[in-house]
Order: structure tokens, then sequence, then C-alpha cells
């Protein structure tokens, strides 16, 4: 060989190993990120009184992400997606946080359920600087940049809910007479309110209220007493039982008040046909997502792409489990997000990239709906959508309605 040619060669394996050098360079890892591989790992209630919310969701979760892996992972990784029981208990909760950041090494902790485990595990992943991304829980105090800029939350909150209530309320029937029942926590409380700071000088229309704990067996009595007080516009905050008892109830009292429920318990399929398609029709309820048991969307392409995919990776799932369906606009956020980290997997990227989100859509919101985030206002949903019920499925009403 001339020199000139070793010179050249030379000259072409240094050039070589500086694009490699360069390329390396360019990627950044934290904990539970390599060129091969992203963990990631969630604690949800596989057990315990909530265990009918949180199994079939995360069968839908652990369904995804062998979808992905499938598919060749996210940028070239495989996900590798650890899901632990935290039995909807507190103290459980922080101990299966502690497991997947100290033992495990996940990169960030992902679409978590509930209120309760979510409060408790707040300020550890905090400390730990590490992110709780896309909790599915609506309570308002999840979005605080300020004092956890590590918490971004996905789910719509319920202030946000009652604000656009209190916004169609005031269109539609400007001299209700509210009444409000509402559970008696953060899931009621915030809702209410929202509804209270959207009615603002006009909050004097809300003319009875009543709440309830989750352990009550019944809330027959509550309805009852708003129809005595007058009530022509029964607004209710409750979870899936008590929204079918109420409507059930509404309806045997042969009373007609306009009837609002909460977003979360809208499902035609595990709430309505309980209570009664006949009983039901009527009902209003704000959305953000297609109801996949619901006649209007049989032949959408993304229902169907949906009941496909839980059909092959979680066939023992509910489609219409509205936990189900929230589960799998969570885990495309978050996939989405993942992608759009490139090679810099670190968590402080995560999270810049998670609340950066300007007018994103994801499989199986409705249309209107977008989700936008800032490093400012962690809030991703600032637009829902009111629905009517026709004894059959949900009639959207009106265009995308803002919380402003």
């Amino acid at each position: 060989m001339s020199r000139t040619s070793v010179l050249t060669s030379c000259s072409l394996f240094a050039a070589t190993l500086l694009s490699l050098s360069a390329a390396q360079a360019q990627k950044t890892y934290d904990p539970g990120a390599s060129d091969t591989e992203i963990k990631l790992g969630q604690s949800t209630p596989l057990s315990g009184p909530a265990s009918a919310f949180g199994a079939g969701a995360g069968r839908a979760v652990v369904g995804y992400f062998d979808m992905v892996n499938e598919g060749g992972g996210i940028n070239g990784r495989k996900i590798s997606f650890t899901q632990l029981d935290n039995a909807y208990s507190a103290p459980k909760a922080v101990e299966q946080s502690r497991k997947l950041i100290e033992d495990i090494g996940v990169l960030a902790e992902v679409g978590t359920i509930g209120t309760a485990p979510n409060v408790a595990i707040q300020k550890y992943l905090n400390a730990k600087k590490v992110p709780q991304l896309f909790i599915t829980a609506g309570g308002r105090r999840f979005n605080d940049p300020a004092q956890f800029p590590w918490t971004v939350p996905l789910y719509p909150d319920f202030e946000t809910e009652g604000r656009v209530i209190a916004k169609y309320i005031l269109k539609a029937r400007p001299e209700a007479k509210i009444g409000v029942l509402y559970q008696n926590d953060d899931f009621g409380k915030d809702y209410l309110k929202g509804l209270r700071a959207g009615l603002g000088a006009k909050a004097t229309l809300i003319v009875a209220q009543a709440s309830y704990e989750v352990s009550d067996p019944t809330i027959d009595s509550q309805i009852v007493q708003l129809k005595s007080a007058g009530v022509d516009t029964l607004i209710e905050q409750s979870a899936a039982k008590a929204a079918a008892q109420s409507i059930r109830k509404v309806h045997e009292l042969d009373w007609h008040p306009l009837h609002i429920i909460g977003g979360s318990t809208a499902s035609v399929e595990t709430v309505l046909k309980p209570a009664g398609l006949d009983a039901s029709r009527g009902l209003v309820t704000t959305q953000f997502l297609k109801q996949p048991g619901d006649p209007a969307w049989a032949d959408d392409d993304e229902v169907k792409a949906y009941r496909t995919f839980l059909k092959k990776h979680a066939p023992s799932v509910n489609p219409d489990d509205y936990s189900v369906l929230v589960a799998y606009m969570n885990v495309n956020a978050l996939g989405a997000v993942l992608k759009a980290c490139g090679d810099e997997l670190t968590r402080a990227n995560l999270i810049r990239k998670a609340t950066s989100l300007h007018g994103e859509r994801m499989p199986m919101m409705l249309p209107g709906i977008t989700i936008s985030t800032t490093p400012e206002d962690y809030t991703a949903f600032k637009t829902l959508r009111i629905a009517v019920f026709d004894g059959t499925s949900w009639s959207l009403s009106g265009e995308p309605m803002t919380a402003d």
C-alpha cells in the first residue's frame, strides 16, 4: 500500500472515530435509560378497594408497551416496564415508589392512578427529582410547578370541569335553581369550587347542596332533599355507583330537572345501562374522549384500532371500562413525549417535553379537543365538550367549551 493510501485510510478511520464520538456525545442518559432500553414504572391498585378500577387499566398499559416493543420500541429502544401493586394504600404507594426508584432504577414513574396514592408519593419523587408523569388524578393540587415541578398531571382537573359546566349553565339556563350533589372529598370539592368560581356573581343560583361519603350505601335521601329544595337543575360530581343510583332515583320520583353528571361517570356501558337508558335520557355531561360503547362511534377508525389493540394485547380487559380508555390516552401521550426526547433521555428533558405540548391530539380524543402545557401551567386540558344523552348514545352539543 502506498504512503498516500495509508494516510487516506488513517484519515478515514480518524474521521469515523470523531463521527462516532460526536454521535455518542449527543446521547445523554439518566438512570433508567441507555442505547437499548428505557425503564419505566408504575404502581397501581391491582388489589384492594380500587382493584376493579386499577386492574383493567394496568393490563392495558402493560399491553401497550408490549405492542410498542413488538414494533421496535421508541427511537430504537425497548421499554422495560415494571408494574407494582399499591392496593390503593398511601403507605404502600410510597413503598412501591421507593422500590421503583432505588431498586429497579426507573427513569420515571408514570400513569399512577388516584388522588391518595399520588399525594402520598409526590414529595418523595420531587425530592428525588424523578418525574411523576401523566398521573391519572383530577385534583387541582397536582398542577403546582412552583412547589412540585416533577409532577405532571394529564387527566382534566375537576375544577376545570366545574368551570365548564358553569359556563354552560349561564348560557343554557341563566335563571336556574341549582342543586349540587358531590362526593365529600377532593374529587367532589374541587368540582364544586370550579362550579362556584365559574358562576361568579351568579353563584347564588345554587340554592341547595348535599354531599355523600364513599362508604354510604345509597344517596336516595340526598336526592329527595334536593328535589324538596325546589331545584330545577341538578349537578352532581359523584362516583359511578352513586351516579347510577341518582339517575334511577330521579326517574323514580318522576322529577325532571336538567341533570348534569361528571364526565368520569358518563360511560354508557358501566353507568347508564345499569341506571336504565330510558331514565338516563336527557342527561348532560362533559367529555373529552370517544366512548367505545357509544353507538355514535361504532364505525370510527380510532375506536376500531383501540378495540383491536385490546383484543390482541389485553384480551381480558373490557374496552368500555373508562379507566382503560383513560390509560390508553395516557400511554399514547407518554409515547409521544419519549419519542420527542430523542437521544436526550434525562429526567429533566422528559419534564421539559411533557410541559411544552402545543395543541397535541392523542388517539380517542373528541373532535376539537387537544392538550397543551407550559412550564408555568401543567394543566393539559383547557377545553371540554358538552354532550347530551338521547337514550341510546351521547350527542355532542355546541362547540368545544373552555373554562376561561
